[in-house]
């Protein structure tokens, strides 16, 4: 009989007790470990547009909009008009989300080392850089808040 994978098993493991600790540390945020990712990704590289956020981060388009209501009416993020595209809106995560996305990076990071407890700091490095390099690989030419269109 072949052996089984056992990959699919360990990154859902692994996320889902990653969501967890996250959701606990970002639980002050709006929407939790959602509104976490949408301010870190928006720190990322020059101000995405909504569109491309919500598809970057697989959520929904319709209940991104009501993340970043919130995440803005908590004062940690502005839409701006995109100079380009006039109908797209730019998300800039202000002063305050800026903080606040500082704190949470520390907690989280935080949360990682213990989840991941078990490896020596170094294996931990060597893990997340292979996991990055392989979603990079499974996107390639994207950049983190690109629009991808997937059949």
């Amino acid at each position: 009989m072949p052996e089984r994978s056992m990959l699919g098993w360990a990154l859902t493991a692994l996320l889902r007790e990653w969501t967890h600790r996250v959701s606990a540390v970002a639980a002050d945020v709006p929407h939790g470990g959602r509104g976490y990712q949408v301010l870190a990704m928006s720190l990322e590289h020059e101000p995405p547009t909504q569109a491309a956020l919500a598809a970057r981060l697989g959520i929904d388009r319709t209940v991104m909009t009501y993340v970043l209501d919130d995440l803005e009416v908590a004062g940690l993020i502005e839409r701006r008009q995109d100079a380009a595209d006039r109908r797209a809106r730019r998300i800039v995560v202000t002063e305050a989300g800026r903080r606040v996305a500082a704190d949470l990076d520390a907690r989280v990071r935080e949360a990682e080392a213990e989840l991941l407890g078990g490896l020596e700091p170094e294996q931990r490095d060597l893990l997340c850089g292979l996991l990055e390099h392989a979603a990079s690989d499974a996107a390639p030419g994207d950049d983190r808040c690109a629009v991808t269109a997937r059949g």
